[in-house]
């Protein structure tokens, strides 16, 4: 039997043709995974942890209108935790802003990066991945289909008519034979080479790039839980709980001592002044009546 008829074989054709559209559809992916991670690393790279207070918009932006990271991103931005402030007024009535808690002094998560952004959410989420996977075994069971089914044909053309017939179809039997034989061989042997080549075109196209943003992911968002920052938050409220506490104790002794210093300064000068006017209104009156001669003044007096 030569190469050419066992390659004109349909059964062997079938499993070649779906070896080799397997392949291309593998890379085609694996390419377009590659492709876009590497645009999503090279952008990730040029932030750094002290940016993200005041570049935030710009890594939203870019990665609210990426298709590719655009769903994973959604859902991380509802974990991030932000540096807030609260504005507070001076005697002045000027704003001055105190930051809500001093260990959250950049965006934090409260869920780790890795959660959302893997390989189920940037890699087997971009493509039909369960189909992929399944293709060895479809590969596999090529073998034991079109081998039963060529010498199933096989036993069907066997004559035994007479001598001559007999001998022809006992010769075709053993040819059908041979030929199911290498479809097993072939579909067994492609389905090995297909996984061995998809293991290494997923790792070298797809997990490496994705090894690298996830580490850059992880270190640009540092990762709190939500436990840690309501306690931070207890603890910064039992600080303004105690500052105003104290305020309220110190009140009457700060209202005392203002009553005293404006008494002091106020009234009683005026009293002061006052009396002071008595005085010379009284010492008025008594000239007067001296030189007059009035004695009732003086005893009005």
């Amino acid at each position: 039997m030569n190469i050419l008829h066992i390659l004109t074989d349909i059964p062997i054709l079938i499993v070649l043709f779906t070896f080799l559209f397997s392949i291309i559809y593998c890379m085609k992916n694996y390419f377009f995974i590659n492709k876009n991670l590497k645009i999503f690393l090279a952008f990730i790279s040029n932030f750094k942890k002290t940016d993200l207070n005041f570049r935030f918009k710009e890594i939203d932006e870019w990665m609210s209108i990426n298709p590719y990271v655009s769903s994973a991103w959604l859902e991380f931005k509802n974990t991030l935790v932000f540096s807030e402030s609260v504005a507070l007024k001076d005697r002045n009535n000027d704003l001055t802003y105190k930051e809500v808690s001093s260990t959250v002094q950049n965006i934090q998560t409260t869920v780790d990066p890795l959660y959302f952004f893997n390989e189920d959410t940037l890699i087997t989420s971009k493509f039909n991945n369960k189909f992929l996977q399944t293709i060895p075994t479809v590969l596999t069971g090529f073998g034991p289909l079109f081998t039963f089914l060529n010498i199933a044909i096989a036993f069907g053309k066997i004559d035994f008519s007479s001598q001559e017939k007999t001998i022809a179809s006992v010769a075709g039997l053993m040819s059908s034979m041979q030929t199911a034989a290498l479809v097993s061989v072939i579909a067994v042997g492609s389905s090995l080479l297909f996984l061995l080549f998809e293991r290494f075109a997923f790792q070298s196209l797809c997990k490496k790039p994705l090894s690298q943003c996830e580490d850059l992911m992880g270190k640009l968002f540092d990762n709190i839980s939500s436990e840690k920052f309501l306690l931070e938050l207890l603890k910064e409220t039992k600080i303004q709980n105690n500052s105003i506490s104290n305020l309220i104790t110190a009140m009457p002794n700060h209202f005392k001592v203002a009553l005293n210093a404006g008494i002091a300064s106020n009234l009683v000068p005026y009293l002061e002044n006052l009396i002071f006017g008595i005085n010379q209104v009284n010492k008025n009156m008594k000239e007067v009546a001296k030189h007059s001669g009035g004695d009732d003044v003086d005893d009005l007096f």
